[in-house]
């Protein structure tokens, strides 16, 4: 019989998703995305962050599995190299270029909220099997969020200065905080907060021009100024089983995975006039009619058409999610 903790926080996070998924149904059809390679790997299960190496890609599964890297190859979709860098991690959710063939590791996830710390780590990466555990030359750092235990599932890189970004998942708005500019390997590195974006941000990368980066959730890729975090428009993303993975590499391709067997990885394709907003010379949004910027509680919705965002998905989702709270509640009276 499972426990009753775990079960009510498996039951709890489904129906946040539900608004998601129902927005997505009754949305009109977005971008296809066109099908780069698919995971070959049936060790690749739960894709949950995505990064762009030397032209590899390299990706890690979801909380519950052990400490490894997948290096993949495109033309093909095989895995050309596991790095095994910790025995036991807690909720691995994301990783990001780090530089000189290595990825920063991201052990960010907390869905109960109950870490008093979070962990990144700098690992190797590449065409070979390599196991890095307990390497003294593997940098780990314990992060901290501000305002007390904060789940997460997107880190990123600033270019230029390498310095790391971290977006919470929370579902009225997340909220985007920047480490140390110099991380302390012996001591908590808290993390300073800059603004706010999209609620349930799944992942999450910059732009090589680093003026610009990109958040996800599980239906739709919202790109935002840096550091100013103003929108500069969205792109509706395709049907996936759970988009958990967005990746830009140098020339400035987005790309998107997703959670499953054999999950295929796509290109997506922005507007044009969305990158002719990113364009070197175009006006930067006033961060003042930017939502997110105050409150946090929305997306600037002016790139894209009213009619095509329903607000009777949240509503049922609201519901919904809190009969189902109501029900385990009553489950978990003692009798």
């Amino acid at each position: 019989m499972p426990e009753r903790g775990p079960l009510l926080e498996r039951a709890l996070l489904a129906a946040t998703a539900v608004p998601f998924l129902l927005a997505a149904a009754a949305a009109p059809a977005g971008a296809d995305g066109q099908v780069v390679f698919r995971f070959t790997d049936r060790e690749i299960v739960e894709s949950s962050g995505l990064a762009v190496v030397d032209g590899l890609f390299v990706t890690v599964n979801d909380s519950g599995d052990t400490g490894r890297v997948f290096t993949v190859d495109p033309a093909t979709g095989d895995t050309v190299g596991v790095t095994t860098w910790a025995e036991e991690p807690v909720d691995v959710e994301a990783v990001a270029p780090a530089g000189d063939g290595s990825v920063w590791v991201g052990d960010i996830g907390d869905n109960p909220r109950a870490r008093d710390s979070v962990a990144v780590a700098r690992v190797p990466v590449g065409r070979e099997d390599r196991d890095v555990t307990g390497d003294a030359d593997v940098a780990a750092y314990a992060l901290v969020h501000p305002d007390g235990p904060q789940d997460a599932e997107s880190l990123l890189v600033e270019p230029g200065t390498g310095r790391l970004v971290v977006v919470s998942k929370t579902i009225f708005g997340a909220e985007v905080l920047v480490a140390p500019e110099r991380l302390d390997p012996d001591a908590p590195n808290e993390l300073e907060p800059v603004g706010a974006a999209l609620p349930v941000a799944t992942d999450g990368a910059f732009f090589p021009d680093g003026r610009h980066l990109v958040l996800r959730d599980y239906s739709r890729a919202v790109v935002y100024t840096w550091p100013d975090l103003a929108v500069v428009g969205e792109v509706r993303l395709p049907e996936q089983q759970q988009g958990e993975g967005i990746a830009v590499d140098r020339r400035g391709r987005v790309f998107v995975s997703s959670e499953g067997v054999e999950a295929p990885v796509l290109r997506i394709d922005l507007p044009a006039d969305l990158r002719a907003a990113m364009a070197p010379d175009a006006p930067t949004p006033d961060p003042s009619t930017n939502p997110d910027a105050g409150d946090g509680l929305g997306v600037d919705l002016t790139a894209v058409d009213e009619a095509e965002r329903p607000e009777w998905p949240w509503f049922l989702g609201g519901f919904l999610a809190l009969g189902v709270l109501l029900a385990l509640l009553r489950s978990l009276r003692p009798r």
